[in-house]
């Protein structure tokens, strides 16, 4: 197994030509020699039967005694003539022989046209015979004749024939073998140029990418799906160092602000209510680092899917409502005010739930116009509104500067602001709320959407239902 693993491809094609050839021929040998093996012995038939036909009928004619030696002469005519020929006489008569005993013959087989075997001590293959039964006529009595030929000649051309055959197949098989080598070695070298255009790909250069020039349609595909998977590992790759540089800055921040405040209270002696404060302003920084390592936790756990849902069909009004409670504080605080419109009733892990609509109203809060309304739209896919089975799309719109659409496609990505679009308030946030909605909309089976036209944005997700909803 493992030398057939070390084979080349156009190696593996050339013995696989050359087992197809191999077969080819010994199917075509084994019928050619079984097709000139019936006529063979169709034809040690015909001549049997006429030999046959020509003695019996002397035979047959022979009423006397004194005529038998016409038919002697006969025999012996034909025998010295045709050495290969032999024939048997007997009856009860002595008078009426020919030869000193009878044969011993062996009995025919169905593959034998009635042709019985007789193995005589001069030859090397059986005598071929036929016999016939003549009754008597006059002062013959009833006789029993025999008449074989050898078959030597016979076996000795199929044995040549079978050689033929046997020493053609090896020679044709070699031969397929060495054009299939040949054949796919020509095959295979647009994929050999493809491997060393593959071969000069570099993680300097993402951007590079395979050239589908001069390439049957088979490699062409494969060449668009790898450069599919390079295009994807070149955005993951950019993903990632884009989210590093975030988390890096977005850590930075807060350490900063820790070691200031720290070398600072340190700097000279203090009350204890000036490091009571500093302590408490390192704590928020502690916190907010807490937050932000949380959250990247989370969505890597969402990523690898490593989160199990907890689903259970409840009305989605009450779960608003029970946020919309959550946050009152920071609602009166900006002087807004929380409208749910719709029923819709889903199956969704409510605790995931209530942290996606926790940031989303986070977000509208924060860049909703004060004193404005902010309005969560729940909407039933399904015809009946307590249709578990059905999906569920949950936007919240709020009322304030409009976003630009360069934006709006990447509000969900990772540490990303639109401080330049919108009035950014609060230091709390560290570009993660919207994030955290995507992966729970996903976590659902559901997406994400964004739109924002005359002073009102929309920011939500949909739900899809399980595939185990009607159990």
């Amino acid at each position: 197994m493992n030398r057939l693993r070390e084979l080349s491809i156009a190696q593996r094609l050339a013995a696989m030509f050359a087992l197809a050839a191999l077969l080819v021929f010994a199917l075509v040998g084994t019928t050619l020699y079984k097709v000139l093996e019936t006529q063979i012995v169709r034809y040690q038939h015909a001549e049997l039967e006429t030999k046959l036909r020509y003695v019996a009928g002397s035979v047959a004619v022979c009423d006397l005694r004194e005529r038998w030696y016409k038919v002697q002469d006969k025999v012996e005519n034909l025998t010295s003539s045709d050495r290969s020929t032999k024939i048997w006489a007997w009856s009860d008569d002595a008078g009426f022989r020919i030869g000193a005993q009878t044969p011993k013959i062996e009995a025919p087989t169905k593959r034998d046209r009635g042709m019985g075997r007789l193995w005589l001590s001069d030859s090397d293959a059986p005598y071929r015979t036929l016999e016939e039964w003549i009754p008597a006529r006059g002062e013959r009595p009833p006789v029993r004749l025999w008449i074989g030929i050898d078959s030597q000649p016979y076996v000795a051309a199929l044995r040549s024939f079978a050689l033929a055959l046997v020493a053609l197949g090896v020679v044709g098989t070699a031969l397929v073998a060495l054009l299939g080598h040949w054949i796919a070695r020509v095959g295979l070298r647009p994929l050999q140029r493809l491997s060393g255009q593959a071969q000069t790909l570099s993680p300097s250069n993402l951007s590079q990418r395979l050239q589908p020039t001069d390439l049957p349609p088979e490699l062409c595909r494969l060449t668009d799906a790898f450069n599919g998977a390079l295009d994807r590992l070149e955005a993951a790759y950019v993903r990632l160092d884009a989210f590093n540089a975030d988390v890096a800055h977005e850590l930075r921040t807060p350490l900063t602000n820790l070691m200031g405040q720290t070398q600072v209270a340190l700097s000279r002696p203090r009350e204890a209510a000036q490091l009571e404060d500093v302590l408490q302003s390192n704590l928020e920084e502690l916190e907010r680092m807490r937050g932000i390592v949380n959250d990247m936790l989370f969505l890597s756990r969402a990523d690898q899917g490593d989160i199990a849902l907890d689903r259970v069909c409840v009305p989605l009004a009450e779960e608003v409502a029970k946020t919309g409670e959550f946050l009152e504080y920071l609602l009166e605080e900006a002087g807004m005010r929380l409208r749910i419109e719709g029923v819709a009733d889903a199956w969704i892990d409510t605790s995931l739930f209530r942290r996606a609509m926790t940031n989303l109203l986070h977000n509208a809060v924060q860049y909703a116009t004060p004193g404005s309304e902010i309005v969560v739209e729940l909407r039933e896919a399904g015809e009946a509104p307590s249709d578990c089975g059905s999906g569920v799309r949950v936007a919240v719109r709020n009322q304030g500067s409009s976003v630009d659409a360069e934006h709006l496609v990447r509000i969900f990505d990772r540490f990303y602001r639109v401080d330049a679009a919108r009035e950014h308030r609060g230091e709390r946030h560290h570009g993660l709320g919207l994030s955290i909605v995507k992966a729970i909309a996903a976590l659902h089976g559901g997406k994400v959407f964004a739109s924002s036209d005359d002073g009102a944005t929309t920011v939500g997700f949909n739900l899809a239902p399980p595939r185990n909803a009607a159990a």
